[in-house]
Parts: C-alpha cells; structure tokens; sequence
C-alpha cells in the first residue's frame, strides 16, 4: 500500500544541526571559519560583485553608439551584371525579380562597376553618377522612381 512505502535505507540523510554549543561537533563557529563577513548573518554578495574591483558591468562603455533609424537599405545592381545577365531592353523593378538579378525586396540602386555597351531603358529606385553616366554612353536611359 501507498502508505507503507519508505525510503530505501540510507538514501536521505538527515541535515547537520550546526551551531548548537561546543558539545556537539558544530559549534562555535558552526563551519563558518573565525571572523569575517562570511562569518556574519545576512553575508551574501550581489550579483556580480569582483570582491571591489570596478565590476564588468561598470567598466563597459556607458552609451552603445548610434543606428541611423532613416538609413535605407538597397539591394545593389551593378552595370556590368546587366552586361552580362540580359539583353538589351526596357527594365524595370518587377522584371528584374523575375529574370532573377534581384533577389530581394530591398529598393534597388544601380551602380557604375563594370562596362556596359547594350542600349538599356532602366527603372530603378536610386542610381549613382557613374552609372547613370555609362547607360546613357552605351545609349540608354535611367529613370528613378
């Protein structure tokens, strides 16, 4: 029955009684060594406390620096990927993700690297000088929408 059931012998130990007078085996001191503060009732250090010297926490920098909230982050095509990718023509953002240039949702800026001698029409988001420059010498337009 449920109510006869006991621990096995042996398995659960009883707790030592310290501090009961110098007869028993835990007086005195009660295995807290001599003096001190962890000798003391209520001794117990804070969390992360290095025993006085100026605690990690402290010691890092105060203010984490500075994550521009506005920045813009755009997916970036280069002039000579359409060299190389597509033949010349009209292009826009959408027919750009479904010839597989672009892979992500990111507004799109195109750049100068690379040499471009195809007549390309484009539509993008945001385009540097350079790039702008070398459509426009191969023929073609850039428009920015």
């Amino acid at each position: 029955m449920l109510n006869t059931v006991s621990p096995s012998k042996g398995s659960r130990k009883k707790a030592k009684r310290v501090g009961r007078g110098n007869s028993g085996n835990g007086g005195t001191t009660a295995g807290r060594g001599n003096k001190g503060q962890h000798s003391r009732t209520g001794s117990t250090r804070r969390a992360g406390f290095e025993g006085g010297q100026t605690p990690l926490l402290r010691r890092q920098p105060k203010l984490g620096g500075f994550k521009n909230p506005n920045r813009i982050e755009f997916e970036v095509l280069n002039v000579g990927t359409l060299e190389q990718e597509l033949d010349a023509g009209t292009y826009d953002v959408p027919t750009l993700i479904d010839k597989k240039i672009i892979r992500t949702k990111k507004p799109v800026k195109l750049l100068g690297q690379g040499e471009l001698k195809k007549k390309f029409t484009l539509t993008v988001n945001a385009a540097s000088k350079t790039a702008v420059e070398a459509v426009e010498k191969a023929g073609g337009k850039v428009t920015i929408e």
